[in-house]
């Protein structure tokens, strides 16, 4: 575990959480904002646990406790920066692809 003393969600990030919270409202009003709750709270969760999740793509994955997602991230002096949040039932090439547009 590293010591983290911020989070920063890139732009690319948040725009990740509105597109899966619009694609759950769709499906039922209500977890779409549910689904946005609950990402906040595994993103707010790597105060605690930055670093001990595995790594893909140059990147530490948390997987979310409730929804199908993962969040992507890397820490920078004490920063974890969150660069990424995909859904995981994507084509692993997709998935691989979207990373690597990420980098920086």
């Amino acid at each position: 575990m590293k010591d983290i003393s911020d989070i920063v969600l890139l732009s690319e990030a948040s725009i990740d959480l509105d597109q899966g919270r619009k694609f759950y409202n769709k499906l039922q009003l209500g977890v779409g904002d549910y689904f946005y709750d609950s990402l906040i709270a595994d993103i707010e969760s790597l105060y605690l646990y930055a670093g001990i999740h595995p790594r893909y793509a140059d990147y530490h994955y948390m997987l979310s406790h409730r929804f199908p997602f993962a969040v992507y991230y890397e820490i920078s002096d004490g920063v974890a920066i969150v660069v990424a949040v995909l859904d995981m039932r994507r084509n692993p090439a997709w998935l691989h692809t979207q990373l690597g547009e990420r980098k920086k």
